[in-house]
């Protein structure tokens, strides 16, 4: 189930744990209808919460800005570009970045990477990656329950990078997010899987995260 929020809403540490999302339905079984309620259990005691900005803390030096190219994907622009608001980033600041972006693997075809990321989060950066990994399975219209999680090598920039597989099989759906101080990103690898997904997320926040 695609997200269509309105465009306005846009202006409106690294613990490595597995996290467990678990969606609550309506009806039990693939045929279920999601519920409004959606619930993320973690592994581990929250963080937390972050002193918000406007009250006077001063943001990370980091931030997160499209790239033409991002762990050697390249963006796509024209009609293959992210038109519209896929999924909902949360909440959008003035100071804060959205990146929103398709990516593809050069010379193959199929569905595209989506990449969403954002700098400056008000909250705990965990809680933001776990709303924007809540929006990727209402994306992609998963209503199969709950999946967990797996920490992986975050690269360079350190924090906690976590991926896990959307699927019935071993393959398919593989969904990343990364969170630090000051960044949450997610990216929707379809027609992947769990030994190559993590590495491809982390080399694209290598390009991403500046």
């Amino acid at each position: 189930m695609r997200i269509a929020h309105a465009v306005a809403a846009l202006v409106g540490v690294g613990v490595l744990s597995a996290c467990t999302v678990t969606t609550d339905f309506d009806a039990t079984g693939p045929s279920g209808r999601p519920s409004s309620r959606t619930t993320v259990k973690t592994d581990v005691d929250a963080p937390p919460q972050r002193q918000d900005q406007s009250q006077g803390t001063q943001p990370q030096s980091r931030r997160v800005a499209s790239a033409s190219q991002a762990g050697g994907l390249v963006k796509l622009t024209g009609q293959g570009a992210v038109s519209d608001v896929a999924i909902d980033p949360g909440e959008i600041r003035p100071n804060m970045t959205l990146v929103m972006d398709n990516y593809q693997y050069r010379g193959r075809s199929g569905d595209p990477v989506l990449l969403v990321a954002v700098d400056n989060v008000p909250e705990d950066t965990n809680t933001r990656r776990e709303h924007l990994w809540r929006g990727m399975l209402e994306y992609i219209g998963w209503t199969y329950g709950g999946v967990t999680a797996e920490p992986y090598a975050p690269g360079p920039y350190g924090g906690s990078l976590e991926c896990f597989l959307a699927s019935l099989s071993e393959s398919g759906n593989v969904i990343c997010g990364w969170a630090d101080e000051n960044t949450a990103g997610v990216a929707l690898f379809p027609d992947s899987d769990l030994s190559t997904a993590p590495a491809t997320f982390a080399a694209m926040r290598g390009d991403i995260e500046r």
